[in-house]
């Protein structure tokens, strides 16, 4: 700082005392110097100057002439003021009037003059030195702490490797100089981590990571400002390990559970191509859904052959070659059959087994227009030279070895034989029609239909139209009076030979195999019988990106899936799904096999992509209970089963099906029942007992009842079999229209029927519904007498008719003495209840009006016994507090119906087909005591019997 010299000042104040006395009292201005420099520290008051603020006068020693009275300062806003700390020495200082910020403004400056006290002391004359600039910097405190610009920094690194700088970090300082401002160094606080930080806020790896190891490591930093100001809050780190990058599928898994009527199901919605950051032209990817393990190929529908074709609008007519072993269809019994493949009806031949279908089954004229269709499973014939193996053959019986027509595989081609008769015209004509096709020999399910339009013949595998790649002529043969036997699994060699015998035995897998004379079958039906339940799927399509190309096959079991963009194939293939549309499904596992090839710009394929293996797991459905009730015993009087209509024994029939479920409630899991509805496929009405009498009884349903279904019905002397996939409520509706009829029923007493149904071919079948119809000889109808002197306003008149009759009427003579006394005793007792139940009743109605307005309706209860038929029905609608019956107690009383000997029943209504209930005048009387419940008290201890 600059100082004065004492000498010059000690000249300057002589010089001025001189002028002074010689001359005016304020000559001079004050003197300053020229500029300043002065430093404040923020949120202090006291400027440092250099030099220090001091004004000089040359009217020194002269009293206000020559002193100092003031500094002021001109600028714009400037936070100072100066102050004269000595008017003759004219030291000031200057200082903040205000708080200093240096974060707000570093630097100021401004003007600054000195005045002296003027010629006296009013100032008057006063005088201003000249003007002085004066720069003021400000120096800075460190009171912010260092921040971090980001809350939370992510990395990754891929293992094995050194990074010099995997991620870098940066915090900043409020302060405004460079000292606290600047952030001079960073640290890692969690301890114990293979990681560094420099000064600049690089993090590096200390040693090689590896995934197996750690996948993710979590360090916290914190940051120093040069002032080794702390950062207030330490910042979070995230660093990902990744696997060496390697180019596939990643985010998906391994098993996908699918739960039976969800509709579809995305199978990978987290999956994602990794290609490793290679520019890529173009993907393809292929999904396949590998179902031949389960049923015929995939999931079908396993409903008879006879019930899919019905189902898929088939023509009728056709006959079932390998039908279930059965009474009528026991040529099957033999055959080995395939019983883990869930109710799926499949017949495996080893090569020893075949079996001759009965004549009376067998189409005897085929036509030129006629269908042979058959699921079949063939793998490659064993040995060098392979032998015939025949499906169908229809030869000779006996006497010659000719094949009329058969359908056969020989070295993996299918062979379809047809000799025609010999017609008018001798001459040669189309016989063997050869197909050469991988099904055949792949070991898969197969549907194989061929059509026959004589002389053209097609084939179609799986839907797919093939024409004959060979078809040799042959003559035809001529007509003969030998019999034929159709053959299935092999070929009946009856003549020729010493011992007839099966020849070309099949090896193989066969299913629905099916003879249809008469009509060829349509495409549409084809493929509606060969269709899969189950498949591949892409929901929104919409959703998809323009580049992105898809195609299914057929069976929706493989997808294809094109495009030119990763992210738009990783789209497409989160919206792959599953789907199944079966109401009950074939549980068990699916597998999945994606395929992917990539293609670079100017190369074929440039990176590998390892293939998928998935499983898509179809879990269990709930197994349905399906319940056939009614009522289990029909009486019918004579006339009705001799009238043209018969009875109707399932008149009152319900079928339900209830499956159980589980539900949620307060965090547990209770099951529950619901009640369900689905198709049938059959229900079978049976014979117990003998067979019907064709001349004298029949079972049968009318045609009419089955218009609208998708209902058939085939009866024979053993029962009636309603057959074809349709609704619950459409298997009621032609079940009660079913009607038995027996126009000599002298000799019968009673017939006992079976009902049981089924869903998908035997799945789910229902309880075995029994019913017992027993015949009524010999009854008279009878007007009841009304033993009410006075009936009460709530009661009304009932009149039923008596049906009294002797089941040893029609015998000739008098009635046994013993049983006479029975009557005679029963209508005694009888008489006896009603007089004092018309007292009781009575009585009770004299207790007031409040019982009148409660009701109770006391149904009809009609009993029969072997001797005597009375009804007595004094009461049907009672007014009182009887209304709500328990129905424990009404089981209790209808419990003692079998504990009658002889008792009365009533006569039924000729327009009614409803059974009647068996009760006898104790359990009629204890009924009614206990829908009373106490309001008519029968006494029975009063009753002498």
């Amino acid at each position: 700082m600059h100082t004065l010299g004492l000498p010059f000042l000690l000249l300057w104040l002589t010089w001025g005392h001189s002028c002074a006395l010689g001359g005016k009292v304020n000559k001079h201005k004050p003197w300053i110097e020229t500029s300043y420099h002065g430093v404040i520290t923020e949120n202090m008051d006291t400027v440092l100057l250099d030099p220090p603020l001091v004004a000089l006068d040359k009217d020194a020693p002269v009293p206000y002439a020559g002193e100092i009275c003031a500094f002021k300062i001109y600028g714009q806003d400037a936070p100072f003021e100066a102050v004269v700390l000595n008017r003759t020495s004219g030291e000031g200082v200057l200082r903040a009037s205000s708080p200093v910020d240096c974060e707000s403004q570093k630097e100021y400056t401004f003007i600054i003059q000195a005045y002296d006290c003027g010629a006296g002391p009013s100032g008057a004359d006063w005088k201003k030195s000249h003007k002085a600039v004066v720069h003021i910097q400000v120096d800075d405190v460190n009171e912010f702490c260092p921040v971090f610009r980001e809350s939370l920094y992510k990395a990754s690194v891929t293992e094995g490797k050194i990074y010099d700088s995997i991620l870098q970090v940066e915090a900043w300082d409020q302060d405004c100089s460079p000292q606290y401002s600047q952030i001079c160094n960073y640290e890692i606080v969690t301890s114990g981590t293979p990681f560094a930080i420099d000064r600049n806020g690089n993090i590096r790896n200390t040693e090689r990571l590896s995934y197996d190891k750690q996948q993710s490591y979590k360090i916290m930093v914190t940051a120093f400002d040069c002032g080794q100001k702390r950062a207030k809050e330490d910042v979070a780190v995230h660093i990902e390990v990744k696997p060496v990058c390697k180019p596939g599928w990643q985010g998906w898994n391994k098993r996908v559970d699918y739960e039976p009527g969800t509709g579809s199901k995305q199978l990978f919605p987290k999956m994602h191509l990794e290609t490793c950051g290679g520019p890529l032209s173009g993907v393809k990817a292929m999904v396949e859904l590998q179902t031949n393990h389960i049923g015929k190929g995939c999931d079908r529908e396993t409903y008879s052959e006879k019930s899919l074709q019905k189902l898929c609008g088939a023509a009728s007519g056709s006959t079932d070659l390998l039908p279930a072993p059965s009474l009528s269809t026991n040529w099957t019994v033999s055959l080995l059959t395939d019983s883990g493949r869930d109710s799926d009806l499949i017949y495996k031949f080893d090569g020893r087994q075949a079996a001759n279908v009965p004549d009376h089954v067998v189409p005897q004229n085929l036509t030129d227009q006629f269908t042979v269709a058959t699921w079949m499973k063939h793998g490659p014939s064993p040995g060098l030279r392979a032998e015939k193996e025949t499906l169908l053959c229809n030869s000779d019986k006996t006497e010659m070895n000719r094949h009329h027509y058969s359908l056969y595989v020989h070295n993996c081609r299918l062979v379809f034989l047809l000799r025609r008769d010999f017609t008018q015209v001798d001459t040669f004509r189309p016989a063997e029609f050869h197909w050469k096709l991988e099904q055949i020999c792949d070991k898969e399910w197969h549907y194989y239909v061929i059509n026959v339009e004589f002389p053209a013949v097609t084939l179609f595998v799986d839907g797919v139209t093939y024409e004959p790649y060979l078809v040799t002529d042959d003559w035809p043969i001529h007509t003969s009076k030998i019999d034929t036997q159709l053959t299935v699994g092999a070929c009946w060699q009856g003549g020729e030979v010493a011992t007839p015998r099966f020849t070309q035995y099949f090896h193989g897998s066969l299913s629905g195999l099916t003879i249809r004379p008469g009509r060829i079958e349509t495409q549409k039906v084809i493929s509606c019988l060969q269709a899969c339940k189950e498949g591949l799927d892409i929901n929104s399509l919409e959703s998809l990106a323009k580049d992105i190309k898809f195609h299914f096959n057929p069976a929706q079991s493989v997808l294809v899936v094109e495009g030119e963009d990763v992210d738009s194939i990783n789209t497409a293939m989160t919206k792959v799904s599953y789907i199944n549309s079966r109401q009950f499904p074939t549980a068990g596992l699916r597998r999945l096999h994606i395929t992917t090839t990539v293609q670079c710009f100017g190369e074929d394929t440039c990176l590998s992509i390892p293939d998928i293996k998935a499983v898509v797991m179809v879990l269990p459905p709930s197994e349905p209970r399906i319940t056939i009730i009614g009522s289990n015993r029909l009486v019918r009087p004579a006339g009705d089963l001799r009238g043209p209509l018969g009875v109707a024994p399932f008149k009152e029939l319900h079928i339900t099906s209830t499956v159980m479920k589980g539900d949620s409630f307060g965090g547990y899991r209770r099951p529950g029942v619901m009640e369900v509805m689905h198709n049938l496929d059959y229900c079978d009405v049976l014979v117990i007992g003998e067979e019907l009498s064709p001349d004298r009884e029949s079972l049968e349903i009318h045609h009419s009842a089955l218009l609208g279904k998708h209902l058939d019905a085939t009866n024979s002397t053993s029962g009636i079999s309603i057959y074809g996939v349709d609704s619950m409520a459409h298997y009621e509706q032609a079940l009660r229209q079913v009607r038995y009829r027996n126009w000599r029923p002298a000799t019968l007493s009673e017939r006992r029927f079976r009902l049981t149904c089924s869903e998908l071919n035997g799945r789910y079948t229902s309880n075995e519904f029994n019913l017992e119809v027993s015949v009524l000889h010999h009854s008279a109808p009878v007007e009841h007498v009304n033993h009410m002197a006075a009936q009460p306003q709530y009661m009304r008149p009932v009149h039923h008719p008596l049906m009294i009759h002797t089941l040893n009427s029609h015998m000739s003579g008098p009635a046994p003495p013993a049983a006479t006394v029975v009557i005679v005793v029963c209508i005694a007792a009888l008489v006896v209840i009603v007089v004092i139940g018309v007292y009781r009743i009575h009585a009770t109605h004299q207790e007031g009006s409040r019982e009148e307005e409660e009701e109770v309706k006391d149904p009809e209860v009609d009993w029969d016994n072997s001797a005597l038929t009375i009804t007595v029905n004094p009461m049907e609608n009672i007014r009182g507090p009887q209304k709500e019956v328990r129905d424990e107690e009404r089981e209790e009383v209808e419990g003692k119906e079998d504990e009658l000997v002889e008792g009365v029943t009533s006569a039924e209504s000729d327009n009614s087909d409803e059974e009647e209930e068996e009760e006898d005048d104790e359990g009629r009387k204890e009924m009614k005591e206990r829908k009373q419940k106490g309001k008519l008290e029968w006494d029975s201890s009063s009753v002498t019997y």
